[in-house]
């Protein structure tokens, strides 16, 4: 990505983004190069549980990457425990790395905005089903590696 297309700079200019999803890690809420995000700067105050936020991931060794998540707990350092909706583990991340805030996503057009009730009750079920969803994903993980190793999937 070009210097003058960063994520912050477009989100300091002009307070938000609206970006096409790429990846599999927030299925089923956003689909993959079909859903657009609309992403809002990160103002003054703290997130709070069920955010979905974007941030900037910045490992030794690799490029920066952009990647939105959900927290699922603020850690009493003033820290964020945060795990995509289709995704088994977390990391914690730093009030810093944080750059914007969900605020809608576009699916067909239509604008579906963080406060709307089926919105609302889609983060509640599937955020308090957390221990129900990991026990799924980590399961149909390992059934995936043992079937590679097995030659009966690629």
């Amino acid at each position: 990505m070009n210097e003058e297309a960063r994520f912050e700079d477009i989100l300091a200019r002009f307070g938000q983004l609206v970006y096409p999803n790429k990846g599999v890690s927030m299925m089923p809420l956003l689909r993959q190069d079909r859903d657009l995000m609309v992403i809002d700067r990160k103002g003054a105050e703290p997130c709070r549980r069920h955010d979905a936020v974007l941030f900037k991931r910045s490992l030794p060794g690799r490029p920066d990457a952009y990647v939105l998540h959900r927290v699922l707990r603020v850690n009493g350092d003033g820290t964020y425990w945060i795990v995509g909706d289709n995704c088994f583990s977390g990391e914690t991340v730093r009030e810093e790395q944080i750059l914007g805030v969900l605020a809608a996503v576009v699916r067909d057009g239509k604008r579906i905005s963080v406060t709307d009730p089926g919105y609302r009750a889609y983060v509640h079920l599937w955020c308090d089903a957390w221990p129900l969803r990991f026990a799924a994903l980590r399961t149909k993980h390992l059934a995936g590696r043992v079937l590679r190793k097995l030659g009966l999937r690629k």
